[in-house]
């Protein structure tokens, strides 16, 4: 299927791994032109080599921009330097961030603010000024990144799924606010995944429960109807459909993608 991204300006934070990563591949796939934004420059340049090595052609396609976007003065200056680039942003796809999961008797008050640093406002950071650009222009396409942890309270995730919640909540209030303007806004959530991230959560689960990772990592496994964890590049297909004009009147949609392990509605 044509998903009618050809030569579309993606801006993918967290693009240098994991799902973000995926997003990138699948994107550059479809013929878009994409700039990914992540603190660590080292990352960014080993992600533009795998992508090379997958496609040749690809190079005049990618931009790497290193910013904090903890910090809202660098998101926009990575913003400004993408849109300098390659031109208005067509498609932002948020995946920058995690909060590091903890015991709840490891959580004090700089835990929950690093938390929110970390996941809900390098989303903020990046979208707010993404969406009034695009807005502005009539069109556009968000898709954020968010994770299960915000719909079903886990007691090693209560600082990442409270951020995970507020996401939520605003992708659902900016499709609502922004759709007459012409811009859609979508959220993916998903469950396990097989990304560098999931160890670190499997630890701070193992250590709740008082058992080994590998032993959290088999019960987890065990839970899920499909009988495996997600691929990265299985989150990344849906977010490359919410972000096509093939999803023209999907937003505001909440897109849950942990396998039904939690059976809600």
């Amino acid at each position: 299927m044509d998903l009618h991204l050809q030569d579309r300006h993606v801006l993918i934070t967290g693009g240098s791994k994991g799902i973000g990563l995926a997003c990138t591949l699948g994107f550059l796939q479809e013929g878009a032109r994409v700039s990914l934004v992540s603190r660590d420059a080292g990352h960014l340049t080993q992600a533009r080599d795998t992508l090379r090595g997958q496609f040749a052609d690809a190079a005049d396609r990618i931009g790497l921009y290193p910013a904090d976007l903890r910090d809202p003065a660098s998101a926009v200056a990575a913003l400004d330097a993408a849109e300098a680039a390659f031109g208005p942003v067509d498609v932002l796809v948020n995946s920058a961030g995690a909060a590091r999961r903890a015991a709840p008797a490891d959580l004090d008050a700089a835990a929950w603010h690093a938390a929110m640093d970390a996941k809900y406002f390098t989303y903020i950071h990046m979208l707010d000024p993404a969406v009034k650009r695009m807005a502005a222009r009539g069109q556009g396409a968000i898709v954020n990144v968010v994770g299960m942890g915000g719909k079903v309270a886990n007691p090693a995730h209560m600082a990442g799924g409270a951020a995970n919640a507020a996401l939520m909540l605003v992708s659902a209030g900016m499709a609502a606010a922004y759709g007459p303007r012409g811009v859609r806004v979508n959220a993916v959530n998903p469950g396990l995944t097989l990304t560098a991230r999931l160890q670190q959560g499997l630890e701070a689960d193992a250590k709740v429960q008082g058992i080994a990772p590998e032993a959290a990592l088999r019960q987890a496994t065990a839970r899920m109807p499909l009988g495996r964890v997600a691929e990265p590049e299985e989150i990344a297909n849906a977010v490359v459909f919410l972000a096509s004009p093939r999803a023209s009147y999907i937003t505001g949609a909440i897109l849950a993608m942990d396998g039904a392990v939690t059976p809600m509605i």
